[in-house]
């Protein structure tokens, strides 16, 4: 993340703000796993005080994404394979429990999200493949018509940008994921919830596998080449 000046709309809440801007940087991976975050530069690239600053980086770390870094202050938390994998078991339930509502009120996924993330899956756009696939989801928790649900799973959401961010800048997404998209918008659309259930839960389960199994890779080769 640059330090220029930012500007923030006016508004009571900074913490909000700041909170959303840090977000943003950290799940898109402008800020990397392990960078040290000042508050002083901070809150002088926000045009704000110290203490709002401080505030989110406190709610971040609630969320888990900033840590104690050594020594002493905060860091970006670093990607934990572990973690990634009990979040998609969470994505994984809810998707499920989205696709059933969303199947019982005869619901259909409009066409042209298929269409665009196949669009884009064409392409090496990371965070464009990253859009299209968090657009699809969304897309089913609209249709499941309970609002909870994609309240409850934003957080997850971006804990998984995360790792789609740093694993899909070297290595493409699997080939098969917008057919996978397709056979579970079929199913909904022919009110077979107990298909798009199983559907997406496999869905889930082999995005949590490829994706896990990289990263482990990439964090492997991290350190043997601080090793060397």
């Amino acid at each position: 993340m640059t330090q220029k000046t930012i500007q923030l709309a006016t508004a009571p809440d900074l913490v909000e703000q700041v909170y959303a801007r840090l977000l943003d940087a950290i799940s898109e991976g402008s800020l990397q796993p392990g960078t040290r975050l000042n508050q002083e530069e901070l809150a002088a690239g926000f045009s704000v005080s110290r203490q709002p600053v401080l505030q989110a980086l406190r709610l971040l770390k609630k969320d888990g994404f900033v840590e104690d870094a050594p020594g002493r202050g905060v860091q970006v938390t670093q990607l934990d394979v572990h973690w990634i994998a009990q979040v998609y078991q969470v994505r994984g339930n809810l998707d499920a429990l989205a696709v059933r509502l969303a199947t019982e009120r005869g619901a259909k996924i409009d066409p042209k999200v298929m269409q665009q993330g196949r669009r884009v899956h064409q392409t090496r756009d990371v965070q464009a493949m990253i859009q299209a696939d968090l657009a699809f989801h969304r897309a089913i928790y609209q249709a499941s018509g309970n609002p909870l649900i994609a309240q409850s799973i934003e957080l997850h959401w971006h804990h998984l940008k995360r790792v789609m961010g740093a694993v899909l800048q070297s290595s493409h997404q699997r080939q098969t994921v917008w057919d996978e998209h397709e056979a579970i918008a079929k199913a909904i659309a022919a009110g077979n919830a107990d298909e798009a259930v199983r559907l997406v839960q496999e869905h889930a389960h082999e995005a949590s596998v490829q994706l896990t199994a990289r990263l482990s890779e990439q964090i492997q080769n991290l350190k043997t080449g601080a090793q060397a």
